[in-house]
């Protein structure tokens, strides 16, 4: 019983790398590929070549995604599966996480980045960058989802937030990397807050709640 918790485990730890490799392989198109194709480094592409740069990287992380999901089947995870309640503890839970980091949000930007996203970049650039968003989440929700789950048959405890550290020190640093500490900071800490506001491993609605809480995430962080 023992050595198939940690094997399964260790399929399912598989899928979270997977999906931060996902993540990671924009890297390829944004500091290799479009770069030689455009002549001109990512900070200096105009709205077209931006465009160009979220779809393609969109649909490379929904193919992604899509597989890890269905391979990841194959190991009879839980996760998709509707079954379980919600209790009244854990909306209220998710709905303070949800205010932290609206408020958060809104005192770094001096109101809602969405909206300011939104006068700023113009409906056109607004749309198809927060359709990149959306993939994004869905990639990170990956990686928090099979990395909890890998820990908890390794450990045996459903308590300990391991999807929100793992993403946090993996996703959060390569933001540090990228964007700088600030922001790597403030990632690791909402992707920590994230987890908090998550259900027992326990309830198969949890995912619900989970892409409930991201959709805040990728319009406020």
């Amino acid at each position: 019983m023992s050595e198939n918790r940690t094997a399964k485990g260790f399929h399912l730890f598989l899928f979270s790398l997977a999906a931060l490799a996902g993540l990671a392989s924009e890297g390829l198109y944004a500091y290799l590929l479009e770069p030689a194709i455009y002549g001109r480094s990512m900070g200096q592409w105009d709205v077209t070549q931006n465009i160009c740069h979220w779809i393609i990287t969109s649909v490379t992380w929904g193919l992604i995604g899509f597989f890890i999901v269905k391979y990841a089947n194959k190991y009879d995870t839980s996760f998709f599966k509707n079954k379980g309640n919600i209790k009244a503890w854990q909306w209220l839970v998710t709905a303070a996480c949800i205010i932290l980091v609206l408020a958060s949000q809104f005192i770094d930007w001096n109101g809602f980045k969405v909206i300011q996203e939104f006068y700023a970049k113009g409906i056109i650039k607004f749309v198809f960058q927060y359709i990149y968003y959306f993939f994004e989440t869905f990639l990170f929700m990956l990686i928090i989802i099979f990395g909890q789950r890998a820990c908890e048959l390794w450990f045996k405890r459903e308590t300990i937030p391991y999807g929100g550290v793992i993403v946090a020190l993996t996703w959060g640093m390569a933001h540090w990397a990228t964007k700088g500490l600030l922001a790597g900071i403030a990632l690791g800490r909402f992707r920590l807050l994230l987890w908090c506001s998550l259900p027992s491993s326990k309830s198969k609605y949890k995912n619900y709640i989970f892409g409930a809480v991201h959709y805040v995430r990728f319009v406020t962080i």
